[in-house]
């Protein structure tokens, strides 16, 4: 498998914008702004997603990357959920979307259907 330069590149500015966050999250110590529902989300989509890193062996890099994003998105809930002083900053009222009602359990039941197939 050849590196692409986009998807590297993609990468790598995903890779930078978790950093950041997580520096912001260090540094700042509050959690105003970020929402921890759309974080949980992301994590479904990597674990979800990145099934295949237990079975299939595409490069070093694929692999390596696949489980920096899922552990990253982990430690940044964890952080949020749990780390003082950053647990008390966080304001569930500004994070109100039904993020289990409205997306998880749709996909969940569109791809059980569609799986069939």
């Amino acid at each position: 498998m050849s590196m692409n330069i986009f998807r590297f590149c993609g990468d790598m500015s995903h890779l930078f914008s978790i950093i950041v966050l997580l520096l912001r999250l260090r540094v700042a110590r509050n959690a105003q702004g970020i929402s921890v529902k759309t974080h949980e989300l992301y994590l479904c989509v990597f674990v979800s997603r990145y099934l295949d890193l237990f079975t299939t062996f595409y490069s070093l890099y694929n692999s390596v990357m696949k489980i920096v994003y899922i552990v990253s998105t982990a430690s940044i809930i964890y952080t949020i959920k749990f780390q003082e002083p950053i647990k008390s900053t966080y304001d569930k009222s500004q994070d109100s979307f039904l993020h289990w009602q409205f997306a998880v359990a749709p996909c969940a039941i569109l791809a059980f259907f569609y799986s069939l197939d």
